[in-house]
């Protein structure tokens, strides 16, 4: 029998636990304090529990830490892009971006991803596996003891469909904001979707106070599927009811992340679409110019397109932001340092 993963243990899991090995409960607090909020990496480091409880740990327990391969810094705006080696010898990215008001992390909830979007690195060798709880955890532990600076805000919007993770997904951020941990509040997180309809609806009934941002890309159903093999299963009609029922069981506005694509969904019928769009629904629009990946054709709008099509929505009275380019000269496209790393080493 296996060992248990100890850092995807809830507080009351290892309550359990530490009555299963014959230990007083108490020590659960203990050792949840020095995993998610002292940050150990291994029992050695909890230096105020005994010798034997240590070993008792490492004899029934396994915790998780994820080990740093590659950190990449951008010479442009700072942003760091780390790639983490799990225990398994499989890879996965988060990305450190400093803004004013605070460091934000996005991470990756699994290793690779199965949705196939055309714009996307992360896709491109599909999917292994999804991440457990402690895997995207650590993610946040790793970055935060290795630069030394406080995570303000968390994006889950890295390698992976988060919402094809749901399970691990949730229990990640109710011990990611919980006070026994780092204690990030839930209006600071952020997930995103490709538009799991189903997946979304049931978000929506664990009524949690984080953003979801849906990868729309398209406002027609053709050029959705153009962009997004989702779109053959779920229609956008079946999409903006799903984000109805988000905002009415959680009262969390829905965020549109539109990444501009050169000729495929920057003309100005695009952007009347995308106005109707947010009409049905009570939605912001993050305008994104998509990343350049290698291995696909599409490139970013020209910026004057950019700027128009900007224009187009806010005279409207669309609330629509640009999302600033961060890490380009860092293998800045989701999927893409892993993609490298693995060609460059096998």
């Amino acid at each position: 029998m296996g060992k248990t993963d100890i850092k995807s243990l809830s507080f009351a899991q290892l309550q359990q636990e530490m009555e299963k090995i014959g230990e007083k409960k108490f020590r659960a607090a203990q050792l949840y304090e020095w995993m998610h909020k002292k940050l150990a990496r291994n029992f050695s480091e909890m230096t105020n529990l005994s010798l034997s409880l240590r070993e008792k740990c490492g004899e029934y327990f396994e915790l998780t830490a994820l080990t740093p391969v590659q950190v990449q810094e951008s010479k442009l705006d700072g942003t760091k892009k780390f790639l983490f080696e799990l225990a398994d010898g499989n890879m996965v990215e988060s990305v450190l971006m400093k803004y004013h008001h605070g460091n934000s992390l996005c991470i990756s909830s699994q290793v690779g991803c199965k949705m196939g979007c055309k714009f996307c690195a992360s896709t491109l060798g599909g999917l292994v596996r999804s991440l457990t709880v402690s895997e995207m955890l650590d993610q946040v532990y790793a970055v935060t003891r290795l630069t030394g600076e406080r995570i303000s805000n968390v994006v889950v919007m890295g390698i992976g469909e988060p919402l094809d993770n749901m399970e691990n997904l949730v229990k990640f951020i109710r011990m990611l904001t919980d006070d026994k941990g780092l204690h990030i509040s839930q209006r600071n997180i952020t997930v995103s979707t490709c538009g799991l309809v189903p997946k979304m609806r049931e978000l929506a009934q664990e009524e949690l106070q984080i953003t979801l941002a849906l990868s729309l890309h398209g406002v027609t159903d053709e050029k959705r599927k153009e962009l997004m093999p989702i779109a053959e299963k779920y229609g956008v009609a079946e999409l903006m009811d799903a984000c109805r029922y988000y905002f009415e069981k959680t009262g969390r506005r829905i965020t549109f992340e539109y990444a501009l694509v050169k000729g495929v969904n920057d003309t100005e019928e695009d952007a009347r679409g995308l106005i109707r769009l947010t009409s049905l629904v009570h939605a912001h629009v993050n305008l994104i110019p998509v990343n350049p990946v290698r291995e696909r054709s599409y490139v970013s709008s020209e910026k004057e397109a950019v700027k128009v099509f900007q224009k187009k929505l806010e005279e409207a009275g669309v609330n629509a932001t640009l999302r600033r380019e961060m890490g380009r000269d860092i293998d800045g496209a989701c999927g893409q340092l892993r993609r490298n790393y693995k060609k460059y080493i096998f």
